[in-house]
């Protein structure tokens, strides 16, 4: 289902959480709310749950006005950061408890509870209790008990955000899996970079309460609108040097692979001298000292780089980008 934004604000005070936000979320896609704490992300997810009220504007589920209607006649579910589950529940009974309240037949709330509890692996747990599972099984009853209502919209808060580095990244892989199964809108919220660039059809970059790019992931990531989605999206982020040209200043965005690093001189090529050296295993993060600024290159792994030597490097044109020294925004 469809999902409309039309300027929609929210205020906290004197504060604008969310500032005239206009958004359209294609029917099927995930599409990831990306930012950095306090962008505003998690309140427009709010809003659109019915968690809070809107200042202004207008929110659409289909062709559904939605902005004034209860909670629950939205018909959307919501996975939070701390799960929500009820300790003194079984995990069937956490996974039943949304039919329940719509008082649904006990043959079909145990075939749907079955069914949601499997497809997120859960069904050899349900008689155990949330204190019986780790983390991650955790946040599966939360996922299966949000499946179980087959809502039109699925509104995710950083779901991920409470397990370790592993088992983010496998629950991350299940939660694409999940979401190709299903064919159902989500919206996703994190500030973790990676689960977006894996996870989204598209991303919205928000700062400040507002949207600042919308797009594929690859396109953000080469073609970012300005220098603070430049800078937020990859990780190392992308290099910003300043540089004038005929008396202009101007500043060049260059990706970390694609500098080019040399240790012997090349014909051509910048002086540099390599300051720092990090080995990752399958790459190594060079960083460099050129023409009294730093900048980060991504090199193989078997390119052997010692910390004070001299470097040579090359930024390629074809994957340089301009930025306005002034504003940020992108000039080519």
């Amino acid at each position: 289902m469809r999902v409309r934004f039309e300027c929609v604000t929210k205020r906290f005070g004197a504060h604008n959480a969310v500032d005239h936000v206009d958004l359209d979320v294609d029917a099927g896609e995930c599409l990831v709310l990306l930012g950095p704490s306090g962008c505003g992300k998690t309140t427009l997810l709010r809003l659109l749950a019915g968690l809070e009220r809107l200042d202004a504007g207008a929110i659409w589920i289909g062709d559904r006005r939605v902005d004034a209607l209860e909670p629950a006649a939205r018909d959307v579910a919501m996975v939070f950061q701390n799960y929500a589950l009820y300790p003194h529940l079984s995990v069937f009974d956490n996974v039943a408890f949304p039919l329940r309240t719509r008082r649904a037949a006990a043959a079909d709330i145990d075939r749907l509870v079955r069914e949601a509890a499997g497809r997120v692996g859960l069904a050899d747990m349900l008689a155990r209790r949330p204190a019986q599972l780790s983390g991650g099984q955790q946040q599966r009853v939360a996922l299966a008990r949000a499946i179980v209502r087959n809502p039109t919209v699925y509104l995710m808060d950083e779901p991920l955000s409470n397990l370790d580095a592993q088992l983010r990244l496998q629950t991350r892989t299940e939660l694409k899996r999940l979401h190709r199964d299903l064919r159902t809108t989500m919206i996703y919220v994190t500030h973790d970079q990676g689960e977006a660039m894996t996870l989204g059809t598209r991303i919205a970059i928000m700062r400040r309460g507002a949207i600042v790019q919308i797009g594929s992931p690859l396109d953000l990531y080469r073609r970012p609108a300005n220098t603070f989605v430049a800078t937020f999206l990859g990780s190392p982020a992308m290099n910003l040097i300043d540089d004038a040209t005929n008396g202009a200043p101007r500043r060049i965005g260059v990706r970390p692979e694609d500098v080019g690093v040399s240790a012997s001189p090349i014909d051509g090529w910048d002086a540099a001298r390599a300051i720092v050296v990090e080995p990752m295993g399958s790459e190594t993060l060079v960083t460099l000292e050129y023409r009294g600024q730093r900048l980060v290159a991504r090199v193989p792994a078997d390119r052997h780089f010692e910390a004070g030597q001299p470097a040579w490097i090359h930024l390629p044109p074809e994957r340089t980008l301009l930025f306005d020294p002034a504003t940020g925004a992108r000039m080519a």
